[in-house]
């Protein structure tokens, strides 16, 4: 092979993602599969966001309910921010002929159809599956539903919060005694969306094999369960619930959290405890401890592991965080600071690997904002357009569809766009 086909067959970084020039079209509301349309546009595809024309996504206007939740001011739709980036917006009333018309006009040209509507009102607005297979027959055709496509409760609506309770996951975090707990909003939407935007993209690359447009359905509750399979799987062998950590048991006093001298916290995380207890000692300057009897191998500090961590707690509040990190960085010890948010977004690794990004937003200015974790040497994702305004992009879709100008004023007058 000559230098000049290397150089070919090895082109260097090409503007847009991995899924440049793949087109989706979305039609949902809240978090879930809104997530899913814009982790495919940071990938580079060309995401349609069609809202209805009245009421719009109904996450546009739920603050009132989601700030109700909140023990924190809020000033501005952060949730519909994120779910909505990498997007352009239209707005369409899918309910009439004319508006059905257009949106499968789009499907027509487009390679994925998402959304989260229940199964029977999907039939009942013409929007199954079979109906869209029907106008393009490779088309990926993903929903995002609540509890799955089968079973009794199929048909019935969820939130992520219900999800999180039913799937197990409020019983896996805290201690045992505690009340179950009840997680920051999106854990399980966003997770869903992410298992959708990978659904997706697998069945994109067996259309690009065989050429076979499909239906895919991904659900809260299914992908909840997928995260919690290790300690899921603990109880299929074991027949007994996972148990709870609780810090004062802890059988590993490497493998915790502690308080340090200024308040903040840290997280140890040595699951091979022998081999860093003589590096842990040197750091934190307890070398007498290393061979003492109670606490020399991993064996003699799981008898002994409440007066170990009596001892280090100690230790750990006899100096600031930031001295913690620097020793424990000098002996080559895992650990973590346990991060505010704030903390997370000023952080220098996650900035230097583009998971927070600077942006400037339309409306905001120069701002920070979560990036892709997806690190590609030549189709690089990106953060490229803020969530849209309502019915920002309409006519400039319908213009390349192929509607002219008085097709548009025709739509207005009817109230379908």
């Amino acid at each position: 092979m000559t230098n000049a086909s290397v150089a070919s067959s090895n082109p260097g970084p090409v503007p847009g993602g991995p899924l440049t020039g793949v087109r989706v079209v979305e039609l949902s509301r809240w978090l879930m599969v809104p997530a899913a349309a814009a982790i495919l546009g940071d990938l580079g595809a060309d995401v349609i966001k069609v809202e209805d024309r009245v009421r719009g996504d109904s996450l546009r206007g739920a603050m009132d309910a989601v700030v109700a939740s909140l023990p924190f001011e809020v000033k501005r739709n952060f949730v519909f921010e994120y779910a909505n980036h990498n997007k352009r917006g239209m707005t369409l009333d899918v309910g009439k002929p004319e508006g059905k018309a257009v949106l499968f006009r789009l499907l027509e040209k487009s390679d994925v159809f998402l959304h989260n509507y229940l199964e029977a009102t999907a039939m009942e607005l013409g929007l199954d599956y079979a109906s869209v297979a029907r106008c393009n027959p490779k088309i990926i055709y993903g929903r995002g539903s609540g509890w799955g496509p089968k079973g009794a409760d199929s048909g019935k609506p969820a939130y992520e919060a219900a999800a999180i309770a039913r799937s197990g996951w409020a019983f896996l975090a805290g201690e045992s005694g505690m009340p179950p707990l009840h997680y920051a909003t999106g854990f399980g939407d966003l997770l869903g969306g992410l298992n959708l935007a990978l659904g997706v993209i697998s069945a994109l690359f067996v259309r690009e094999r065989i050429a076979l447009g499909q239906e895919l359905d991904v659900s809260l509750l299914g992908s909840l369960i997928a995260l919690e399979a290790v300690p899921a799987t603990y109880t299929a062998l074991h027949g007994a619930d996972y148990g709870r950590r609780d810090r004062a048991k802890t059988q590993n006093p490497l493998l915790t959290y502690y308080q340090c001298g200024d308040g903040q916290w840290i997280f140890l995380s040595m699951l091979q405890p022998d081999k860093y207890w003589s590096r842990v000692c040197s750091a934190m300057g307890i070398c007498d401890l290393e061979h003492d009897p109670r606490f020399e191998n991993i064996e003699s500090r799981r008898r002994h592991a409440g007066e170990l961590l009596a001892i280090l707690d100690e230790k750990f509040r006899s100096k600031p965080r930031a001295e913690w990190m620097r020793l424990f960085d000098r002996e080559g010890l895992i650990y973590a600071p346990i991060n505010r948010i704030s903390e997370t977004m000023a952080d220098p690794q996650a900035e230097a690997n583009g998971y927070i990004v600077n942006f400037h937003h339309p409306g905001l200015g120069q701002i920070k904002a979560v990036g892709s974790p997806y690190m590609f040497s030549k189709t690089p994702a990106s953060l490229r357009r803020a969530a849209p305004e309502f019915g920002q992009h309409t006519e400039e879709i319908l213009r390349e569809t192929g509607y002219t100008w008085d097709d548009i004023a025709k739509l207005k007058d009817r109230e379908v766009i």
